[in-house]
């Protein structure tokens, strides 16, 4: 295992809309970026931020 392998998180994001109707964050239910067909978690950029400091590695 080398150095590079110690944070295996999937980064997968959903895709970007092109304009409205945008899909409601699940944390606080403001617009996101993602189109409001997306079957998924979407997340604003704030609450997106937030999660990723949380579940951040620590190296």
């Amino acid at each position: 295992m080398s150095d590079d392998d110690y944070c295996l998180i999937d980064a997968t994001r959903p895709p970007v809309a092109d304009g409205p109707p945008y899909a409601e964050c699940v944390v606080c239910r403001e617009p996101t970026e993602h189109p409001e067909s997306y079957k998924g978690i979407t997340l604003c950029p704030v609450c997106e931020w937030q999660e990723a400091q949380r579940t951040a590695c620590s190296g």
